[in-house]
């Protein structure tokens, strides 16, 4: 999913300033109407050559006019094309130079009666058009002078009909009836098409944040068709179904084929839409899922919308209420227990210092000191989830940390000599987040329990630690295994449940604790399923990108 995207506005990088991209493109087609009219009065003057007595008043000049308007138009048009930088001062004289060429042309021509002065109302319309302000008026107040002037000035020296004057009026006051209307329409589709683009761009916003809030979203969403082929899919369907995430760069990792559980519940659920799915594993190191199936389309319904949840959230949620009223109660009444606990070990402590205890007694003290011992450790364990603090993570080399804690793990046992860690470290990994102490808490307590599943099976002190990195090459992962006995199929489900062991001197707790500890910590304990002697637990990191 990617980061919110900044649009530089048209109008300061593609033109010049004052410009905006309508104008820029409202002038070019105004210039290709200027070249258009320019090559008819060319082709004019060779398809209906024009007598000085009865057409025009300077044949060479209105000639030399004509041919100067097409070639200034050819060259603003060549202008454009290749890149020209707009600015707004060209629009104005651009306008200013239209009104007198063509009041040029119609002094040498046959003056305010031609019809060429049709062609000023025009050039007055297209400047208020493209500069909506006061210099729409003061185009219609230019082109009103100058047709005044040179009516009035054709009165004077070539003794015209002074009713040209009234024609002359007339169209200044059209030149300013469309400088007004225009300006008016102008103005309210500027104003239109400012609230078009300002809604165009809050809906792009809102499109964008929709997409990061889905991207960014624990829930995994995903778009099917009827087949199963997946259309879209956010980072949290990647990372539930496929272990996948995206890159450092955003880019998407490829669609894969929808895993065999969900494309199965898929389709049950077309055959009975009123039927819930049951949950399922994506793969064996993934969390326990359950999948919701809606149409997308609820008239056509070719597409089908599907959420994805981590159903260890929910189960989570479930144990972490039970253990939080167990640890309240635990708490409360943990003096109470702790007191006539105390004083059965202490009692047992004087009898066993008894000489007259026969093998019977002897063995009743030792049930007794093994149970309260027992007891003891089940009540610092509930207290230690109410009481557990919040993760304080920070980047971590995985290969330099796991290095450092074989050394200290070594340290603290009893015969150090006698426990054979095998340590390895695939090549190129990536860095994790996590809070050291916490993650140190559940690595010694699965390589305590390797050790001593180890040496019941094999005699020997014997595990393995191996850190490599996950399919996507994005995540880092650490593998605990021991070559044990194994854990039983029937059991696998239950391992990380509260209370459950098959260690009777064991509380149940262990691995629960360890698991929560990782949640804490964006990890995720599984147990890796294979044909290899033992069990191997396995600690998956969170993206390091991701801040917990």
């Amino acid at each position: 999913m990617p980061p919110l995207l900044t649009h530089e506005s048209p109008s300061r990088s593609l033109f010049g300033s004052g410009v905006t991209q309508q104008q820029a493109r409202l002038f070019r087609i105004y210039n290709y109407y200027r070249v258009v009219i320019s090559l008819m009065l060319v082709g004019l003057l060779f398809l209906e050559p024009i007598t000085t007595d009865t057409k025009t008043r300077w044949l060479e000049y209105y000639q030399a006019g004509v041919a100067s308007y097409l070639t200034i138009n050819v060259l603003v048009a060549i202008s454009l094309a290749t890149g020209f930088l707009l600015r707004r001062r060209h629009l104005v004289l651009s306008i200013v130079f239209d009104i007198l060429i063509m009041h040029g042309l119609l002094l040498a021509g046959s003056g305010i009666t031609g019809g060429l002065a049709n062609l000023v109302i025009v050039a007055v319309a297209a400047g208020n058009i493209l500069t909506p302000s006061r210099m729409g008026t003061f185009y219609a107040a230019l082109a009103g002078l100058c047709s005044l002037g040179i009516t009035g000035w054709a009165v004077l020296a070539f003794n015209e009909n002074a009713d040209d004057i009234v024609r002359a009026g007339s169209l200044g006051i059209v030149y300013f009836a469309a400088a007004f209307i225009l300006q008016g329409i102008s103005r309210r589709m500027i104003r239109s098409e400012a609230l078009a683009s300002s809604r165009a761009k809050s809906l792009q916003e809102l499109e964008q944040i929709n997409q990061q809030i889905i991207q960014r979203m624990r829930t995994g969403i995903l778009v099917l068709d009827r087949r199963g082929s997946i259309r879209l899919a956010n980072a949290a369907a990647e990372e539930l179904l496929f272990g996948t995430t995206a890159s450092d760069d955003n880019t998407v990792p490829p669609i894969q084929p929808l895993p065999k559980p969900l494309l199965d519940g898929l389709a049950n659920w077309l055959e009975n839409p009123n039927n819930r799915t049951t949950p399922f594993q994506a793969s064996p190191t993934s969390p326990l899922l359950q999948a919701s199936f809606t149409p997308l389309d609820q008239q056509q319904g070719d597409q089908i919308l599907v959420f994805v949840e981590d159903m260890s959230k929910v189960t989570q949620q479930a144990q972490q209420m039970k253990l939080a009223s167990l640890g309240r109660l635990t708490a409360g009444i943990a003096h109470e227990i702790r007191n006539p606990l105390g004083a059965i070990s202490h009692a047992a402590q004087l009898m066993d210092e008894s000489p007259n205890l026969d093998q019977g007694d002897r063995k009743m003290l030792d049930i007794i000191h093994r149970h309260s011992r027992r007891v003891n450790g089940i009540i610092e364990n509930v207290l230690d989830l109410s009481r557990r603090r919040v993760a304080s993570s920070e980047l971590t080399d995985i290969g330099v940390w796991l290095t450092e804690f074989c050394e200290d793990f070594r340290q603290t046992l009893e015969d150090p000599s006698s426990a054979r860690i095998e340590l390895i470290i695939d090549d190129e990994l990536p860095q994790a987040r996590f809070d050291k102490s916490q993650i140190e808490q559940v690595m010694v307590n699965l390589c305590d329990n390797g050790l001593r599943y180890s040496r019941q099976q094999t005699g020997e002190n014997r595990i393995q630690l191996r850190a490599g990195v996950t399919a996507d090459g994005n995540r880092a992962h650490v593998d605990v295994r021991d070559f044990g006995p194994g854990i039983l199929p029937e059991n696998r489900h239950s391992v990380f449940e509260p209370f459950f062991t098959t260690d009777k001197s064991g509380t149940g707790l262990g691995l629960y604790l360890a698991r929560e500890l990782c949640e804490a910590n964006q990890a995720h304990l599984s147990l890796v399923e294979d044909t290899l002697p033992g069990c191997c637990f396995r600690i998956t990191f969170a993206h390091p990108g991701r801040m917990i």
